[in-house]
């Protein structure tokens, strides 16, 4: 072979090797491109919409991402049983609910532990005995239903003494707005609305006192996360981000802050109540997620023991022996240990 023929087939053959490593990135960014995530989301009042507003979730994961906005956990819970679903926003009572009829899911984050962010609101109750006979409105198996229903246990009341409707907060705010129904036991932003009128009875932080602590989590389809372990991972991290950006500094996200801006503009806030509206949670951190007291251990726990009491109000069927597989700490674990 002449000089000439060598140099050419050695340039022919590395046109064809860059030709195949082309092609192999080519196909390595189309499929992560073509990866779909469904996010099912509440217009809850939280540092995670943050990175939501600014698309971040998309750029960490790569993926094409809808959201899909829920008035309540419980239609979450039914989209991620149908399969319409990878990714939801729930709070414990129906996360408790789907995990006792065994749909396959896993707790990847524990988002807050409810406090004053919910209450029963009413008008014309100075005390809890005036609520017999009055229209109480909440969402079905959700967080309020379960806090509302052990509240009346606490005080002794009989629910059937009053009348206790099924809204989700959107109908909420509009019966309160028409004087059709006299409280509701609900979450920011339509309580603050509430509040403004109504008198609060009772918070989360006491029904929590009371031996019925609630909180909010973000759960992940089992076999979503089988098959897009990264894509989770990052949603995780994009996630404990926002916590820790929040929890550094509460007071850099006041009311005129781009934070508030773009957490009013999800949810539908006043902005310059956001920076309170904030404070009715405790946003656990990453290296407080797998902690006993949540993803290793207490979270559990805490679903068994809401098992139990909706059992007992007759909402579910049977209480499993055990809620651990539900609930996953190795995502946080992940995340922290590649910082």
């Amino acid at each position: 072979m002449t000089p000439v023929a060598h140099f050419t087939t050695r340039i022919g053959k590395a046109a064809v090797f860059a030709a195949f490593v082309a092609t192999g990135l080519s196909a390595v960014a189309s499929a992560r491109a073509e990866t779909t995530l469904n996010i099912g989301w509440q217009q809850i009042v939280e540092p995670s919409r943050v990175p939501q507003a600014d698309g971040a979730y998309e750029k960490a994961t790569g993926a094409t991402i809808n959201w899909q906005k829920f008035d309540g956990g419980a239609d979450v819970i039914a989209a991620i049983a149908a399969g319409s679903l990878d990714i939801g926003y729930v709070g414990s009572s129906p996360l408790t609910a789907a995990a006792s009829r065994e749909v396959p899911i896993e707790t990847i984050f524990v988002v807050g532990l409810i406090g004053p962010s919910e209450a029963l609101a009413a008008k014309g109750v100075d005390k809890p005995e005036d609520l017999v006979g009055k229209k109480i409105a909440t969402p079905f198996v959700s967080t309020a239903h379960y806090s509302l229903l052990t509240a009346l246990k606490h005080w002794n009341i009989d629910p059937k003494s009053l009348e206790i409707l099924n809204l989700r907060p959107p109908e909420i705010a509009a019966a309160w707005e028409r004087g059709d129904i006299d409280g509701a036991y609900v979450w920011d932003p339509v309580l603050a609305e509430i509040k403004k009128t109504g008198k609060v009875v009772a918070t989360s932080s006491d029904v929590a006192e009371w031996g019925g602590p609630t909180f909010d989590a973000w759960i992940v389809r089992k076999e979503y996360a089988e098959q897009h372990p990264d894509v989770v991972k990052a949603f995780v991290k994009v996630t404990g981000d926002a916590y820790a950006s929040y929890r550094a500094d509460p007071a850099k996200w006041d009311a005129k802050s781009p934070e508030a801006e773009k957490i009013a503009r999800l949810t539908g806030a006043k902005q310059e109540e956001v920076p309170e509206l904030l404070t009715g949670y405790y946003f656990p951190t990453l290296e407080e997620q797998p902690g006993e007291a949540l993803l290793g251990g207490g979270t559990a726990k805490a679903v068994a023991a809401t098992a139990a009491f909706l059992k007992e109000q007759g909402k579910i069927p049977e209480v499993l022996a055990d809620y651990s597989p539900y609930v996953s700490d190795r995502w946080v674990k992940d995340v922290v240990a590649s910082k």
